[in-house]
């Protein structure tokens, strides 16, 4: 039986979703809290995360009040370290592959994802990016997909395909209500564009993790996803 696992996010946050996601996936026991972020607690910040960013876990020690962490809990921070934890945590899942060489492609498409797709879209959308970096980004992510095959890496999901899920979400409510701090019209045009034949096998993708149960749990559960 694993040891107590707290969550603690913002229901709006991309970053907590990825970790709820891989959790899902891997069908693990966990608390989820809620931070607010406009009014961070002195318990988080002092004892959970100095930083003061979600998402974080505590892992281990007595089951307590979430809001009053165990000292014998150990406390983790920082998304792309966290999915890694649970990946090694439930190796069951498939969260992370066994072969090596897909364990290293895994690990960078996460990190080329976040660097040339995830980064230039959320400036993007706050109005400090291009239109021309997103479109690269995109193509940039496609050129990492492997013909016929329904995830990032492999024939199983893992924390390649949560990592970049959230950022769809974003994707698909962007393209479609042209929502954001870019130019009118910019939104509309990237979903213009996104239907072009060259994209088939990006928007197929993007599909694909759209459809998933787990990213639906969490749609259902937050019913309007924010913009960061």
């Amino acid at each position: 039986m694993s040891e107590q696992l707290t969550l603690y996010l913002h229901k709006l946050s991309p970053y907590s979703q990825k970790i709820e996601v891989a959790l899902i996936e891997a069908n693990a026991p966990y608390r989820g809290h809620h931070v607010d972020l406009s009014n961070k607690p002195e318990w988080f910040t002092s004892i959970v995360n100095p930083v003061g960013k979600v998402p974080a876990v505590a892992y281990g020690g007595p089951i307590v009040d979430p809001e009053n962490p165990s000292p014998l809990s150990t406390k983790i921070a920082e998304s792309s370290v966290i999915l890694e934890f649970l990946a090694d945590l439930y190796p069951d899942s498939g969260l992370l592959p066994k072969d090596l060489v897909l364990r290293a492609k895994v690990r960078f498409f996460n990190d080329a994802t976040i660097k040339h797709m995830e980064g230039p879209f959320y400036d993007f959308i706050l109005g400090r990016g291009s239109y021309e970096n997103v479109v690269k980004g995109i193509e940039f992510v496609q050129g990492l997909l492997e013909e016929g095959k329904d995830f990032a890496v492999g024939d199983h999901y893992t924390i390649a395909d949560a990592c970049i899920s959230p950022c769809f979400a974003r994707l698909k409510i962007v393209t479609e209500t042209d929502i954001g701090k870019f130019p009118v019209g910019m939104g509309s045009k990237l979903g213009e564009e996104l239907k072009k034949p060259k994209f088939t096998k990006f928007t197929k993708y993007v599909d694909r993790m759209l459809e998933r149960p787990s990213l639906k749990q969490i749609y259902d559960e937050v019913r309007v996803f924010s913009l960061p």
